[in-house]
């Protein structure tokens, strides 16, 4: 079955990006709760050089925030954008506080009736995606995947411009401290 998964999604990454100039493509997925999940995400962002452009629907992994304030530290651009009412608990504003507190911008969408989108785009060639929150829960306790997709532009590119679209309907978040 895996393989079978694995042959479609590497099929559908090919011909997405037919003709475009690139490195081979890779791909790596995750499950939780195993564990795998939470290190395709950790990678996915401990891997970029140039930009990270997160988008999610809740938001209060420690993990997560560590690994975006080191690549704030290693002169990542960092950008987030979260779901406006799925962030509300005092762990999402905690974890928005810090970020922002690094120097992270972030802001919440509430346009929609959910943001339901966990996404990362990094370097403008990456995407990671998949059911995985960025919460501890979704680590440790809930059935989760996550997806990376490695040296795809044009895929890319189609996940920055809906990232773009929710980041210029969102509000900045100001740090409660």
């Amino acid at each position: 079955m895996k393989k079978t998964i694995f042959a479609v999604v590497l099929s559908a990454v090919l011909s997405l990006s037919a003709g475009a100039s690139f490195a081979a493509p890779s791909l790596d997925v995750g499950f939780s709760p195993e564990g795998s999940a939470l290190k395709v995400v950790l990678k996915t962002l401990d891997e970029a050089h140039d930009s990270i452009r997160l988008m999610g629907y809740s938001f209060t992994s420690p993990e997560v925030v560590k690994s975006l304030v080191a690549a704030k530290k290693r002169g990542v651009d960092v950008r987030v954008v979260v779901d406006d009412k799925g962030n509300r608990s005092k762990a999402s504003q905690a974890a928005m506080n810090v970020v922002v507190n690094a120097g992270i911008p972030l802001r919440t969408n509430g346009q929609y009736k959910i943001m339901h989108d966990k996404v990362i785009i990094t370097d403008g060639q990456n995407v990671e995606t998949g059911s995985f929150n960025y919460t501890r829960s979704a680590a440790e306790s809930n059935s989760e995947n996550a997806l990376l997709i490695r040296g795809v532009p044009a895929l890319a590119q189609t996940y920055q411009a809906h990232w773009q679209s929710r980041w210029d309907g969102g509000t900045d978040w100001h740090s409660g401290y």
